[in-house]
This record gives structure tokens, sequence and C-alpha cells, in this order.
């Protein structure tokens, strides 16, 4: 399973993804590749994001069963916690 989450990145990206991946809803998308054909469609993704931001998971064989990745300025970031890989958000002003 292959999710990517894509925020600010041009219509024309979204609509390349189509092709591949199922929109859920806007910049939200499902699906499932194969490792060779996910990491080529995130190289190319990551490539074409002009400003953008994206998070990228899939299936691992790690404790937690996912991986995930990041690419361009998102409000949010990995943070290694004994192993663990967690999402650390920015405390509210």
């Amino acid at each position: 399973m292959v999710v990517m989450i894509l925020e600010r990145v041009p219509p024309s990206l979204r609509g390349d993804l189509t092709r591949w991946l199922l929109e859920l809803r806007a910049g939200v998308f499902v699906g499932t590749l194969k490792p060779v054909v996910r990491r080529k469609l995130w190289e190319r993704v990551c490539s074409g994001m002009n400003g953008g931001a994206g998070i990228l998971v899939h299936a691992a064989r790690n404790e937690q069963g996912f991986e995930i990745e990041f690419w361009g300025a998102t409000d949010r970031w990995i943070v290694d916690r004994d192993g663990l890989r967690l999402v650390q958000v920015p405390k509210a002003k």
C-alpha cells in the first residue's frame, strides 16, 4: 500500500498521479505499487512539485510496518524515538 499526500503542487502533477493512484480527495493519493515503480514515481513527483510539499507512506519490513518520507516545506517532520519513527508537529503559538 502506498499513500501520497501533496500540498501546493501544480494541478498537472496531481493529474499525472491519477494514472497510477486513486485520488481520494484533493492531494491525497492511495494505491499499490511495486517498490521500483514507487521510487521512480516519488522521484518524478519530488522534481515536479515547484515549491510544494509531499509525504510518502509505504509498507516496510520494520517494527511499525511502514516508512514515511517528506519532501519540500511541510509543517511536520520525522523524529526517531528509540527506533520508532514519529511525526512531530510544531507547537501552536
